[in-house]
Order: structure tokens, then C-alpha cells, then sequence
């Protein structure tokens, strides 16, 4: 948990970013899921890079370790349709739930290594946290809004396979 919210103190210090936004992610055992919006390829190669090495930083701050954390770049998959968006939505954020003794999918609750917290489109009263998100706001209508033409989120779905 530690890693986690030294990660978020990160991501809050590039969340006004200008050209590149990380609006969700979710940490696991040896990966993070992002979903980001970008102006374009260089302003999403230029923000990945930026977010690569605080998110190395992070961990060797947390884990009192020095050198490379990330074994390679980032695996790209440009979203176009809302429905393909709400998915990405389920699966990062509900990631933790496909992972056995997972104590999200135990107790069907927002998984603390996400960005969940802040999200606003749980099915089911699921209230934002108030405390200052990590993530920055989506921009694009896709992320915004258009992803809900196919339904809220629940908290008890079980993701497909990314």
C-alpha cells in the first residue's frame, strides 16, 4: 500500500500535464494498467516516459532500491468505440478481480491499488473518495461520456481477458 500511494503522489505532480493525461490505472503484482489520453504519438511516447521513470522512482524510493524497474515500454491499444472503452474501463479498474485471493474480488470492493476510488461511474451508489485524485479528468468524449451508452460499471463484474 505504501508503493501505491507513493505512485499517486506522483501522478499527482504530472496530473495537469499538458498533451498526456493518465485518467485510471490500476497496480498489480508485476504491471500497471493505464488507460491515458494524448494529443498525439509523441505526446503519449513523451508522457509514458515521464510516467516510466516516476513510477521507478516510486518503487525504489518505497522498496530502498536503486537501478531499472520497468523491464520493457508500454504495450499501445488505441480505444475507438465507446463500448471498447467501457471495457477498458471494467478491466483496469476491476483488474483485481480476476486475480485469485484478490481481497477486492473477496469482498466486491474498489480495488485500493486503482484509481477506482476517484471513478464516478460505479453502478450501485458507490460514492467518489473526496480526497485530491491522483488522475486527471478525461478530456475526450469517449472517456468522458460516450462509454456510458453501455452501462455503469459494477463492482461485482469479473473482466474478460484484456
Amino acid at each position: 500500500m505504501r508503493f501505491v500511494r507513493e505512485f499517486e503522489r506522483s501522478l499527482r505532480q504530472i496530473r495537469s500535464r499538458p498533451g498526456c493525461r493518465v485518467v485510471h490505472y490500476s497496480i498489480q503484482g508485476n504491471h500497471v494498467h493505464m488507460l491515458v489520453e494524448a494529443a498525439g504519438p509523441d505526446a503519449l511516447g513523451r508522457g509514458m516516459k515521464s510516467v516510466g521513470a516516476r513510477l521507478a522512482r516510486a518503487a525504489n524510493r518505497v522498496f530502498r532500491r536503486r537501478g531499472p524497474v520497468l523491464a520493457d515500454r508500454y504495450h499501445l491499444r488505441a480505444l475507438r468505440t465507446p463500448r471498447e472503452v467501457r471495457n477498458a474501463l471494467a478491466y483496469v479498474l476491476l483488474n483485481a478481480r480476476r486475480h485469485a485471493q484478490s481481497a477486492a474480488k473477496r469482498l466486491g470492493m474498489v480495488d485500493p491499488g486503482s484509481s477506482g476510488r476517484w471513478f464516478d461511474g460505479w453502478r450501485g451508489g458507490v460514492e467518489p473518495a473526496r480526497d485530491p485524485p491522483a488522475v486527471a479528468r478525461a478530456h475526450t468524449w469517449l472517456l468522458g461520456l460516450g462509454w456510458r451508452r453501455h452501462g455503469l460499471v459494477r463492482l461485482d463484474e469479473v473482466p474478460a481477458s484484456g
